[in-house]
C-alpha cells in the first residue's frame, strides 16, 4: 500500500489542473472532492466532464473551463501577488479542512502563517450602532491580545471594524468576490494594510465581480476558518445570522452579545441566545467557552507544517488511500448488482428512480439510497452526473435537493 506524504503538495501541472476542473460549470467543492476519488486526479476527471454531465441529463455540452482562462487567472494572480493554496496542503488552513464544503484551492494574498493559527470570527451588522462598533473593537483587540487571529467578511460596519483592530495582531479577511474585485470597494486600502500581518483569501476566481448568492458562500468560509463565531449585531433575516447557522453546522461554537429589545439590530442576536447561543459580554466569555477546544492535539494539529513532496496521486489530499480507490473505468461499464457488468444506459432506471425520489426539500445521501434501493456507491455517482448537469443542488449536512429549473 502506497504511503501518503505528510505534508504533500501539488506539482504545478496538478494545481493548474485543479484551478481548471474548479472553475468548470457545476463543478462545487463537494462534486470536485467526488470527482477526485472517483477518477483518481483533476485531469482524468476533466477528461470526463462531458460524458458524466450527458449521462446525468445536461440539455447541452458542459463548459469545461479552458487553459487560456486559468493562464490569464494565473498571470492576473501574479501581478496581485496571490497565490493558490490547495486543500490538503501544508498552508491550507487545518480547521477548514474539516467542513464538508471546503474549498478545494484558496487564492491567498498575504501571510501563510495566518492560516495556521487559531481563530475566531467575528460578524455583525453593516449598520451597526455606536455601541456595537465599540464592542467589537474591544472585543477584536482582546482576542488579538489573547493569540487569535480575527477573522470576518471585509463588509462594512462591524466588519471592517474588528479588521482594523486586529491589523498588528493577525487580521483574516474572506472575499466573497476575487482578489481583483474586492467587495466593498472601500475595503481596498484596509485589504492592503491586513496583507502586511494578516491575510486576506476568496475560493472565486479572480476577476469575479461578487453576486448576491455570493456572499452566503463567503459566510461559511469564515465559519470556517474559527473555532468560533461571535454574533455582535444582527437583525433578523442578515447575513450575519447565515455565518451562524454554517457554525453550527460545522460543530463550531456560536456566541451572542445581547442588545436592547427596542433595537432591531438585536433582534437577531436576542434569538440566538434563545436558541443556546453562549452569552458574549467581554473577552473572557470568548476565552474560558474556547479554553478546551485548544487542547494540545488541537494545536498540534494547527501548528503542522512543513515542506512536502509532489503527489503522483491526488486523493491522497482528501486522505483518501490512491490505491484503494478504483480508478476511471469506460464510462459504459458499471457495477451491477452480484459483481456482473451492465452499460451505462442500462442504469438509467436507477438514475430516474432517484430522481423521482428526490424533491425541493433537502435529503440525505443515506435516506435517498435507502429510498432508491441502491447502493450508496452507485447514488454517489448518480449524483455526481445529475450535479454536473445542473439537476440537482447540494446544502449542508451533504444533503441533495432537485432544482427547481434544471440548465
Amino acid at each position: 500500500m502506497a504511503k501518503t506524504p505528510k505534508d504533500p503538495k501539488l506539482s504545478d501541472q496538478q494545481r493548474f489542473d485543479w484551478l481548471r476542473l474548479i472553475r468548470s460549470e457545476n463543478v462545487g467543492p463537494r462534486t470536485f472532492r467526488a470527482l477526485l476519488s472517483n477518477c483518481g486526479g483533476a485531469r482524468a476527471a476533466l477528461d470526463a466532464l462531458p460524458e458524466l454531465a450527458r449521462r446525468g441529463g445536461a440539455a447541452r455540452p458542459i463548459r469545461v473551463a479552458s487553459v487560456e482562462e486559468i493562464e490569464r487567472e494565473l498571470d492576473a494572480a501574479r501581478k496581485l501577488g496571490v497565490r493558490f493554496v490547495a486543500f490538503g496542503e501544508p498552508d491550507y488552513p487545518p480547521i477548514l479542512r474539516e467542513i464538508d464544503s471546503a474549498p478545494p484551492v484558496l487564492a491567498l494574498a498575504g501571510r501563510e502563517e495566518t492560516l495556521q493559527q487559531p481563530a475566531v470570527a467575528i460578524v455583525g451588522s453593516r449598520n451597526a450602532s455606536a455601541a456595537g462598533l465599540t464592542f467589537a473593537d474591544r472585543l477584536a483587540r482582546g482576542l488579538g491580545q489573547a493569540g487569535y487571529v480575527v477573522v470576518s467578511g471585509l463588509a462594512r460596519g462591524i466588519d471592517q471594524r474588528v479588521h482594523v483592530a486586529t491589523l498588528e495582531t493577525g487580521a483574516l479577511g474572506v472575499l466573497a468576490g476575487g482578489h481583483a474585485k474586492p467587495y466593498p470597494g472601500e475595503a481596498v486600502p484596509l485589504i492592503a494594510r491586513m496583507v502586511e500581518f494578516g491575510a486576506v483569501v476568496s475560493e472565486m476566481p479572480i476577476e469575479w465581480e461578487p453576486r448576491g448568492r455570493d456572499f452566503p458562500r463567503r459566510n461559511r468560509i469564515v465559519s470556517g476558518l474559527a473555532l468560533g463565531t461571535v454574533v455582535v449585531e444582527a437583525a433578523r433575516g442578515s447575513g450575519s445570522l447565515i455565518t451562524a447557522k454554517f457554525a453550527l453546522e460545522q460543530n463550531r461554537q456560536v456566541f451572542a452579545v445581547p442588545g436592547s429589545p427596542l433595537d432591531p439590530r438585536a433582534e437577531g442576536t436576542n434569538d440566538l441566545l434563545k436558541q443556546g447561543a453562549t452569552i458574549c459580554t467581554n473577552v473572557d466569555d470568548v476565552l474560558n467557552a474556547l479554553a478546551p477546544t485548544l487542547s494540545r492535539d488541537v494545536l498540534a494539529s494547527l501548528e503542522e507544517g512543513g515542506d512536502g513532496e509532489p503527489l503522483w496521486g491526488e486523493q491522497s489530499l482528501f486522505g483518501v488511500e490512491p490505491e484503494a480507490t478504483p480508478r476511471t473505468r469506460p464510462v459504459e461499464e458499471i457495477d451491477a448488482p452480484g459483481g456482473a457488468r451492465q452499460h451505462a444506459d442500462g442504469r438509467g432506471g436507477a438514475r430516474d428512480r432517484i430522481v423521482a425520489l428526490l424533491g425541493p426539500s433537502p435529503i440525505s445521501l443515506d435516506e435517498l439510497a435507502r429510498a432508491a434501493e441502491a447502493p450508496t456507491r452507485e447514488v454517489r455517482v448518480a449524483l455526481i452526473e445529475l450535479e454536473l448537469a445542473g439537476r440537482v443542488e447540494f446544502s449542508g449536512g451533504n444533503r441533495v435537493a432537485l432544482r427547481t429549473q434544471t440548465a
